[in-house]
């Protein structure tokens, strides 16, 4: 299978939608395995705004979309917007909507759009970059609503254990004397150590 370009679910089940409506579990199970567009901030008014798009998996949450950008200059613009972090969330366009109150019990997914702010708090692009659908066991995606950031040590763990407390003890005026002290005498030794 082509590698998708992003994931993400397009709708949870059971949170309170900016709209007053909550979709309740099962609701789009019918829409389990269809593809449907990916369509810039719900504008079907234009052709230019569909950049691809989402295969659907009904899940216990709610439905999970597996995007595939096309090849159009603004497809690719919104796809490199979506691998900065530039735009996180999506939200679906569903019509034959059976409602019991506010709970959406059925209904049929026509689309799904990359939007600034989803009426859904929990439609949200959890995977950014580029995975095929073959994946391992051991595998798994974790969102904590907190910027990721990334690196790479040669350390090993004491060093960087040891470079951890010495930051914190910097930050401590207390412990400030003693980070000086101890500065100096490893400078002293690493002076020494090449004489």
């Amino acid at each position: 299978m082509k590698k998708y370009d992003f994931s993400g679910w397009v709708t949870r089940n059971d949170l309170k939608c900016s709209d007053g409506r909550t979709i309740r579990r099962d609701a789009f199970k019918h829409n389990d395995g269809h593809v449907v567009p990916l369509v810039w901030n719900h504008q079907h008014n234009d052709s230019e705004n569909v950049l691809g798009k989402v295969l659907l998996q009904n899940r216990d949450e709610g439905v999970y979309g597996l995007g595939f950008f096309n090849d159009t200059e603004r497809a690719q613009n919104v796809k490199m917007m979506v691998a900065h972090g530039d735009i996180v969330a999506m939200s679906i366009w569903a019509n034959q909507l059976t409602q019991k109150g506010g709970d959406v019990m059925h209904g049929d997914i026509k689309e799904v759009s990359l939007v600034l702010a989803g009426a859904n708090p929990g439609a949200y692009i959890d995977c950014p970059i580029a995975h095929s659908e073959d994946v391992e066991d051991g595998e798994a995606t974790i969102y904590t609503g907190e910027e990721i950031s990334l690196y790479h040590s040669a350390k090993d763990d004491k060093e960087e254990e040891e470079e951890k407390k010495s930051e914190d003890e910097k930050k401590n005026p207390k412990t400030r004397k003693t980070f000086l002290r101890k500065k100096k005498i490893r400078n002293l030794l690493s002076i020494s150590s090449t004489l």
